[in-house]
């Protein structure tokens, strides 16, 4: 009869532990509620960057930096943010816009002389826009 009382009681703490492990895991793996006022003021400040052609570098820089901190609230895991994208492919419905954005913003830090076409400045901030607005930030 003690034996059963102990063996009862031990199921009982697995099937608790068990259940805190399981509502932990479905807590922790859902996105955390965005900033988006801070996010939307971010990205009010880098539009004004658009006024001028010299700074729609800058403008382009920003914005990945504004992603990448939105990927990283996210908690998507990877020493860079390359690797976050990686991991947030799945959550990001314009992947390939998104990488343009985040490439022309690699050359434009890495290169030099990179002549900037509207274009191409419109089709990354877009891609990034769309990107932020996945993940709840815009």
């Amino acid at each position: 009869m003690n034996d059963n009382i102990v063996t009862l009681g031990a199921l009982i703490a697995g099937a608790a532990l068990l259940a805190l492990v399981i509502i932990a895991s479905i807590f922790a793996k859902r996105p955390r509620k965005m900033n988006q006022a801070h996010y939307q003021t971010k990205w009010q400040d880098l539009q004004k960057l658009l006024n001028d052609q010299a700074t729609w570098p800058l403008a382009i820089i920003d914005a990945d930096k504004l992603l990448d901190d939105a990927l990283k609230a996210h908690k998507y895991k990877g020493k860079t943010m390359g690797e976050r994208l990686v991991a947030a492919q799945r959550d990001i419905q314009a992947n390939d816009d998104v990488w343009f954005g985040h490439k022309l913003r690699n050359r434009l830090v890495h290169e030099h002389d990179v002549k900037l076409k509207e274009r191409d400045m419109k089709e990354a901030l877009l891609g990034i826009r769309h990107a932020l607005k996945d993940l709840g930030a815009l």
